[in-house]
C-alpha cells in the first residue's frame, strides 16, 4: 500500500480523534513503514467535534464555569472563529455522559442547563453565529434546561415558573415564556451537528433509543417518554413545529429540537459537516484504504455516526474502508453485509467491568489500538493474496 487515510473519531471517555490517529498511524507504519499516511481530525457532533471544527477554521479556545447535567460547577471551554465571531461548543462539554459517575447517571435529574450558559457567553461575547455538537449527552429534558439558561420560561398549569428543568418534570410544563430572551440571542443563527437522526419521541424517538444508555430503567423510560411526548405537544402548540417527525429533533435527548423550534437551528448530520470542513474528498484521493473507527461499533453507527458517513463516502470515490471498535457488537452476518472491508475490536477477548476499565485508559487503548491495525493490514494482505 502506498496511501492510506485515517479517519476516526474519537474513543469516549479514553482517546480523542488526535490520540486515537496517532495510534492507528503508528500500527500503519510498523505494518508499513514506506506507507504515506494522511490523518484527519473527526467528529460527527459527539465529543470532539468542535475540536475538529476548530483545528480547521482557525479557532480559539475560552474556558467558563457552568454547571455540568447534576448542577456541580465545572469547567468547560469552547471555541471562537474569530475571523467571523462563530462558536463551536460541543453540548458534551458541559452536559455529558462521561461527566457523571456511572452508579449516579439517571436522565430524569440531568439538565443541559450548563450547555446553555455556554451558548449565552458566546452569545455576550458578540459571536452571531454557534454551531453546537449534540452528541455525548448525559441527559433527556429535551433541551429545556439549556432553553432555561438561555432566558426561556416554562410554566405550570397555575402559570409559575418551573424551576430547573429536567426529565422528571416535563408533564408539568404547559407553556413557554419567551418574553426574557435576550434580542441578541435570537438575532444569532445555530446549526446543530446531529449525531443521530433521532426524533423528539415515539417508538425511534431519544428517550426509548438512547435513555437506557444514560441510565433510565424500564420505570424511567416511560415517565420520560410520556414528559417528551408532553412536551412536544406544548412545542407543537406554541410554535407550529411539530418534532415527532423531525430527524436530528431527538438528539441530545430532545436538545436538538430545542434548538430547531426556538431558535431556528439547522438540523444537520455533524459526520457530513465536519467531512465537508475537512476536505475529505480531496484528502483521500489516490487513498489504497481508509481506516475510520469508534469507541463503540453497533447498529446505532448506521444511523448517522460518522464510520458509516465516511463508508458511503467512500464508497462513491471506490476505495475500500476497515473500521475499528473499542467495541464492536455485530455478529459475523452483519459485518460481512456492512460495506466495510472489516470490522475488529481492539479488545482481544470479551471483557468484564474491570477489564473494560483497564482498557479505556490512555496508554493501554493506544497499544491496543496499534496492535489491531497491525492486525488488521495483516487479514487485508492475506485476503488479497488469496
Amino acid at each position: 500500500m502506498t496511501k492510506i487515510v485515517v479517519a476516526s473519531d474519537s474513543f469516549k471517555g479514553s482517546l480523542s480523534s488526535a490520540e486515537t490517529a496517532q495510534a492507528i498511524s503508528a500500527g500503519i507504519n510498523d505494518a508499513y513503514p514506506g506507507c504515506s499516511v494522511r490523518s484527519l481530525i473527526l467528529g460527527d457532533g459527539g465529543e470532539g467535534t468542535a475540536e475538529s471544527i476548530a483545528a480547521i477554521l482557525g479557532g480559539r479556545w475560552t474556558t467558563i464555569e457552568v454547571n455540568d447535567p447534576v448542577g456541580r460547577r465545572i469547567k468547560a471551554r469552547y471555541a471562537i472563529c474569530e475571523e467571523d465571531m462563530t462558536a463551536i461548543i460541543d453540548l458534551a462539554e458541559a452536559s455529558g455522559l462521561t461527566l457523571i459517575e456511572d452508579n449516579a447517571r439517571n436522565p430524569l435529574h440531568t439538565s443541559t442547563y450548563g450547555t446553555g450558559e455556554m451558548i449565552m457567553d458566546a452569545v455576550r461575547r458578540g459571536c452571531r453565529h454557534v454551531i453546537i455538537g449534540l452528541g455525548g449527552s448525559a441527559t433527556n429534558d429535551g433541551g429545556t434546561g439549556m432553553l432555561e439558561a438561555l432566558g426561556f420560561r416554562f410554566l405550570d398549569a397555575d402559570g409559575k415558573t418551573i424551576e430547573r428543568c429536567c426529565g422528571n418534570n416535563l408533564c408539568d410544563i404547559v407553556s413557554i415564556d419567551t418574553s426574557d430572551v435576550p434580542d441578541e440571542l435570537l438575532a444569532s443563527s445555530f446549526t446543530a451537528a446531529c449525531d443521530v437522526g433521532t426524533v423528539f419521541c415515539g417508538e425511534e424517538g431519544a428517550t426509548r433509543v438512547f435513555a437506557p444508555q444514560k441510565g433510565a430503567g424500564e420505570n424511567e423510560i416511560e415517565l420520560l417518554e410520556k414528559g417528551m411526548v408532553s412536551l412536544c405537544e406544548v412545542i407543537r402548540r406554541q410554535t407550529g413545529k411539530d418534532l415527532s417527525g423531525t430527524e436530528g429533533s431527538g438528539a441530545a435527548g430532545g436538545a436538538g429540537g430545542a434548538l430547531y423550534a426556538f431558535l431556528g437551528a439547522r438540523l444537520t448530520s455533524g459526520a457530513d459537516l465536519v467531512l465537508d470542513c475537512a476536505g475529505f474528498e480531496e484528502a483521500i484521493k489516490d487513498a489504497d484504504l481508509i481506516i475510520t473507527g469508534e469507541g463503540k461499533i453497533d447498529s446505532q453507527t448506521f444511523r448517522g455516526k460518522l464510520p458509516a458517513a465516511i463508508l458511503k463516502r467512500a464508497v462513491a470515490a471506490n476505495i475500500p474502508v476497515a473500521a475499528i471498535g473499542g467495541i464492536v457488537d455485530l455478529d459475523v452476518k452483519d459485518i460481512s453485509s456492512s460495506g466495510f472491508l472489516d470490522i475488529l475490536p481492539i479488545q482481544p477477548v470479551p471483557a468484564g467491568p474491570e477489564e473494560l476499565a483497564r482498557a479505556m485508559r490512555p496508554a493501554v487503548a493506544k497499544a491496543n489500538i496499534r496492535r489491531t491495525i497491525r492486525e488488521l493490514l495483516s487479514r487485508i494482505s492475506t485476503t488479497k493474496k488469496t
